[in-house]
Order: structure tokens, then C-alpha cells, then sequence
């Protein structure tokens, strides 16, 4: 790309909270000029007058998704509900936009396990068929040649991220994992739900999805891609009375007697990647920590010397689960620095 040349860019469905997160991310973004911002409801409608914390910072009015304006843009973001990309998405690339999904239509590669848990078939297999899982520790040089990128959900991000060293090493029983999450509730959209008022989810801790979240196939396609080989994992995802973030506490038994200095390995495993941060050693990373960064903060700990690994790994959901990590798969495919729009400190308190 072009020095001087401005990116454009364009996002389809851009009310909910990933929405928004990307035009925060993007309005200060030096290589972006945002040229559609879509939604029905809210069609003709200042962008900024929904979402004031972004007056003086963007001069657009969100409209319709049509498709002729879509295709004047270079790349193109989907933050719209599971099953709304792939209806469009084959128009756009034929068009040459590339596109980022950061609904869950292209991150699972076999459409009989999309059918089974999102219970609709897939419109697209081609396409799913090339797009590629925008998890840039792992696949950043099939992300660099990509029409179109997968982005993956917060969960998936949080426990990959955790086991992959370990994994890669051949360190520990790959059949028999364990991984501990909770999410704040902003990971359940901005659609009003019972279970996301205040007096229903304040003060107030519980799990949910036991008998299968539908994060787990893909948690799942991305440790065996690692492990070489199917692996076993329970994963259970907790709702949390906090608004961002997701905390994730994996557990895994080593299969060898001396597993050697696991704190070096995963400074070594992540000393490039611009947005791992591995805590020093006996560290406990918090939420919020990362709160509105594209950072995933790392500690490891095996307790009592013993056979048991515990890693512990920190997100903020809607930035390094979501739009964050979209931003920096859009810089990847676009030849932009990596971390280009996405230095920002995180919020404390």
C-alpha cells in the first residue's frame, strides 16, 4: 500500500459493542479513512450521536449496507450477528475487498460442524473453505496473504494463547485439558437480554454452557492444528458481574519428568509477539490490566513443584477478543505495521 494513500474502510453492522470498538480503534487508526458504517435501525443517523465518546473524533452518519458502496472500499469488517457475513461476503471478494469477519461464519473449517452448532448451514463452503483463523501468534504469514480472515471469539484467543506453548513442546496430555473462563457481560452483546441487566447479573457468578458453548469447536480446531492431533478438552465459561474482560485459568498435566524452565519457554514462545505480555514468574494477571488494550497478559505457575501446570491468561474481550485483534489482522493483510492503531495504554482504575 501506498505510503500516502489512505486505507478505506468499511464495517457492516457497526451499533453493537464490537461495532464500537472498532470505530474507536479505527478513528484513531493514521492508515484508515472510514468511508461506510452500516446499520439498518440506525440508517441516516450521526455515528457519534449514538456513541458520544466519539464526537470530534469521527464525522460520518451510519447507513444502509448496500453493496455499491461496500465494493469501493478496501477492506471490509463484519460485526454482525453469526450467519449475516456469509451471505455477503462472496459479492465483496469478487469485487478484490478483502474482508474481516468478526462473527464465528468462516472460523470453523468442516460446514457440518458450523450446521451442527450454529444450526443453520453454511451459504458459502468455498469461501469457508479459504479463509484463514486471524490468530496472528500462530498463522501470521497466512493472514499476511489473505483475502479473508477469520477473526477468532474471546474465548478461543484467551485458552489458545494459554496452551499453545506447552502444546508446541509436546509437554503435556493433550487429552486432558482444562480450561477455566469467565467473561464480563459485554460479551453477550448489546442486544437487551434478561440475563444482562444490572439486577440479573450484578452481584452474581455462574457458569453457563456446561454440556457445550459453541466456542468449543473452535477452541478445539485450533489446539489440534498445534497438538497435531485431536485433543481433549473440557471448557467451561463463567458470566462475571464486570462489564469487559475475560479471564481464563487452564490447566494441564505433564507428561514428562523434567519439563525444564516453563516460565523461559513462554518468554521465549512469545518474545516477538508485539501484544503477549508473559508476567514474571509467581504473577496473577487481572482483567483489568488489559481493559481497553490488545494485550493478552500470560503468567505460569506449576503448584507445589507437582504435575499440574496452571497457566492464567487476561483479554479484554472487545479488544484483543474482538476488534483489537481484527485491527491488527487488517494491518497484517494490508502491509501496515502490526501494531499500527493499537498502542494504547490500558484503563485503570
Amino acid at each position: 500500500m501506498s505510503s500516502t494513500r489512505k486505507l478505506k474502510i468499511g464495517i457492516v453492522g457497526g451499533t453493537g459493542y464490537t461495532g464500537v470498538e472498532l470505530l474507536r480503534l479505527l478513528a484513531q487508526h493514521p492508515s484508515v479513512q472510514l468511508t461506510a458504517v452500516t446499520s439498518r435501525s440506525e440508517a441516516g443517523q450521526p455515528v457519534a450521536d449514538l456513541y458520544p465518546n466519539l464526537r470530534g473524533h469521527l464525522d460520518i452518519r451510519f447507513s444502509e449496507p448496500d453493496i455499491a458502496t461496500l465494493t469501493k472500499c478496501d477492506l471490509v469488517f463484519f460485526a454482525t450477528p453469526n450467519g449475516v457475513a456469509m451471505k455477503t461476503v462472496p459479492q465483496l471478494l469478487d469485487a478484490n475487498v478483502k474482508i474481516v469477519d468478526l462473527a464465528a461464519d468462516f472460523r470453523l473449517h468442516d460446514p457440518l460442524v458450523w450446521e451442527q452448532w450454529y444450526g443453520i448451514p453454511h451459504a458459502c463452503v468455498n469461501v469457508l473453505q479459504e479463509a484463514v483463523y486471524g490468530l496472528p501468534e500462530v498463522n501470521r504469514d497466512a493472514v499476511a496473504k489473505a483475502r479473508i480472515v477469520a477473526n477468532p471469539g474471546c474465548y478461543p484467543t484467551a485458552v489458545q494463547l494459554g496452551f499453545i506453548p506447552l502444546l508446541e513442546q509436546g509437554l503435556i496430555d493433550p487429552q486432558h485439558l482444562i480450561a477455566d473462563a469467565k467473561s464480563g457481560v459485554s460479551g453477550a452483546g448489546r442486544e437487551a437480554k434478561v440475563g444482562s441487566l444490572l439486577c440479573e447479573a450484578s452481584e452474581s457468578f455462574k457458569a453457563y454452557g456446561v454440556a457445550g458453548h459453541r466456542h468449543l469447536p473452535e477452541i478445539r480446531q485450533g489446539l489440534n492444528q498445534v497438538a497435531g492431533g485431536d485433543v481433549g478438552l473440557t471448557f467451561v465459561p463463567h458470566l462475571t458481574p464486570m462489564i469487559r474482560g475475560i479471564h481464563a485459568t487452564l490447566y494441564g498435566r505433564l507428561t514428562v519428568g523434567n519439563a525444564g524452565d516453563l516460565q523461559a519457554l513462554y518468554v521465549e514462545r512469545y518474545r516477538n509477539e508485539p501484544f503477549v505480555d508473559v508476567m514474571p514468574a509467581g504473577s496473577h494477571p487481572e482483567t483489568r490490566s488489559v481493559r481497553g488494550s490488545n494485550v493478552c497478559r500470560i503468567a505460569i505457575h506449576r503448584p507445589q513443584n507437582g504435575d499440574t501446570v496452571v497457566v492464567l491468561s487476561a483479554i479484554d474481550n472487545l479488544v484483543k477478543g474482538a476488534a483489537g485483534q481484527a485491527v491488527q489482522n487488517m494491518n497484517i493483510m494490508c502491509g501496515l505495521p502490526e501494531t499500527a492503531g493499537l498502542e494504547q495504554v490500558a484503563l485503570m482504575p
